[in-house]
């Protein structure tokens, strides 16, 4: 046991307590703990720009708030988050914005999300009432390390000035408060790794210090490919990972500013005890390595799926916890008493379906797909996430929901209306019914012969059988606008390209090219941009459907 981590992780889930206890009592009541949160926004940024501009003075219900303020879109935002950049004050928040976020949009490479001190206690709210609800499912976690998934810095791109400092330092950030200094004693990664540009540089240091952590107990990631990439580099970096535990180095170039060379000294003592303890396991011994590691959360549902049967592959004796629904914006669901609840105490919640019907959060049947709204202490007012989700079962009175899919990533270049809840449903039928587990799977639009269509990128250590894209295109074609764009010859049937080995580390790295943080890639079953054979490699030639198809269900 490490004994300081211990002392740390028992006084943070103490002061995690009354978090826990708030959601677990809030659970039987969530109407009422909603509607007690929408009308403190509505007090606290009545003298806003935004607030007069919807008279929130007046407001005194959720029925005349969904009257006067309509539902909204980053592109909503735009002028205002412009103002903000431009130092104007109160202008969606009386609170003042601490940072501008950047994220990936659905019409612009970059978004900037105002974060503000309310924003970070809501965060902070449903991040304590889930560690509390670990440490009491799993108590040995709190007695080692952790790892929580640390992204790179990445450069941001170039907006003009701004008078609000623009980015986020680390995936960490979210613990905040007074206890982040303490937590950050406690983890298996230092953080000034988040400096390291070059990838692989990276991987190896994130590795190197993995390594040295025998009490690991809990890694926290977002898509289990980021895991499962890490370890794919362990074998060809063993011995060098060996000799620089012994020696209190790093003997790959780390090009890392100042601060991040200081920061990381403490980290680089010699661990010769380690070394050599190592020295007899194998590199893919993933149980010798950490003994002590008892669970693994990260992102589980909609394509995430395919990464987390490889993850369960290479640690059997591990828990894999499903992460709930985060975004850039607002905490949606959370891992608690082995389901997902919303996170009633973190932010004003809505649902739509797809008869244009708004539901609260305690008007949802259960089996109904919604679409999520948010109301936050970030300033957005009835924002449409574009998350699709399910309602699975309930906790207590409160909805536990599973992630279906972004509804707003849709291809439609002819008019098929591609989507990526429509396109992910099909994979996953697809390869149940052909019993092959891809570790990456994407379709896109490419061009061939000078006409449009559609293919599949797949990667597998199995074969895939011939007539794959034949019954690839039998589901899509259940998809009324893709059959008539396929018939009209708009179309050509869709294809399918097996990449060359680590197609989802050449996504990621494409991804960052194009200006997304790492922490912020969401791998998905669509992409609607062409170009991906270039980038991720076409293993035998992209082959059209072989007649002996697959039937589709």
């Amino acid at each position: 046991m490490d004994v300081m981590c211990a002392i740390i992780n028992t006084l943070w889930s103490g002061a995690c307590s009354s978090d826990y206890q708030r959601y677990r009592r809030a659970l039987n009541h969530p109407g009422a703990e909603q509607r007690r949160l929408l009308m403190h926004y509505v007090r606290e940024n009545a003298e806003t720009e935004y607030g007069r501009r919807f008279g929130f003075t007046s407001l005194r219900s959720v029925s005349e708030y969904q009257d006067r303020v309509p539902l909204t879109t980053f592109d909503d935002y735009q002028p205002y988050v412009e103002r903000i950049q431009a130092g104007d004050r109160q202008v969606l928040t009386r609170a003042p914005v601490r940072r501008l976020v950047p994220s990936s949009g659905s019409t612009r490479a970059q978004k900037l999300t105002p974060f503000t001190g309310g924003l970070q206690s809501e965060f902070s709210r449903a991040v304590r009432a889930w560690i509390l609800d670990l440490y009491c499912h799993y108590p040995t976690l709190a007695g080692g390390p952790a790892y929580w998934s640390i992204s790179p810095v990445l450069p941001v791109e170039t907006l003009g000035p701004s008078a609000v400092p623009i980015g986020f330092d680390e995936d960490t950030a979210y613990l905040g408060g007074f206890w982040k200094p303490l937590i950050d004693a406690t983890m298996a990664v230092p953080s000034a790794l988040r400096f390291i540009q070059d990838m692989d540089a990276f991987r190896y240091a994130t590795l190197l210090f993995l390594v040295r952590a025998n009490e690991l107990r809990l890694i926290s990631v977002w898509h289990p490919s980021f895991l499962t990439l890490l370890l794919d580099d362990l074998p060809r970096h063993w011995a060098s990972i060996l000799h620089d535990l012994a020696a209190g180095t790093i003997t790959t170039p780390v090009r890392l500013p100042d601060r991040g060379k200081i920061a990381l000294r403490p980290w680089l003592r010699p661990a010769r005890q380690r070394a050599a303890e190592l020295m007899r396991i194998s590199p893919d011994d993933y149980q010798r390595i950490w003994p002590k590691l008892k669970l693994i959360t990260c992102w589980a549902d909609a394509h995430a799926a395919l990464g987390v049967a490889g993850l369960r592959r290479r640690f059997e004796a591990v828990t894999v916890q499903p992460k709930g629904l985060i975004a850039t914006e607002a905490f949606v669901t959370l891992p608690f008493a082995d389901q997902k609840p919303v996170a009633i105490r973190s932010h004003f919640f809505e649902f739509l379906a797809d008869d244009g019907s708004v539901h609260l959060v305690d008007e949802l049947d259960v089996g109904g797909e919604f679409s999520v709204v948010v109301t936050t202490g970030g300033g957005l007012y009835r924002y449409r996430l574009h998350d699709r989700i399910r309602v699975d079962s309930y906790l207590e009175r409160t909805p536990s929901l599973t992630f279906l899919g972004k509804e707003d990533h849709v291809c439609d270049r002819f008019g098929e209306k591609l989507s990526a809840g429509f396109v992910g449903a099909v994979l996953q039928r697809l390869f149940g019914q052909c019993k092959i587990r891809p570790s990456f799977a994407m379709l896109a639009p490419e061009m061939n012969a000078g006409r449009w269509g559609y293919m599949l990128f797949v990667e597998t250590n199995e074969a895939l059988p011939s007539g794959l894209a034949d019954g690839l295109e039998a589901m899509l074609r259940e998809n009324p606008h893709y059959r008539y764009c396929v018939r009209l010859g708009q179309l050509l049937p869709v294809r399918v390209c097996e990449t060359l080995p680590g197609a989802f580390s050449r996504y990621v790295a494409e991804l960052r090219r194009r200006g997304q943080r790492t922490g912020n890639i969401k791998p998905s079953p669509l992409d609607t941009s062409p170009g991906w054979v270039s980038i991720l490699g076409d293993r035998r030639g992209p082959r059209p459907g072989h007649g002996a198809g697959l039937r589709a269900r």
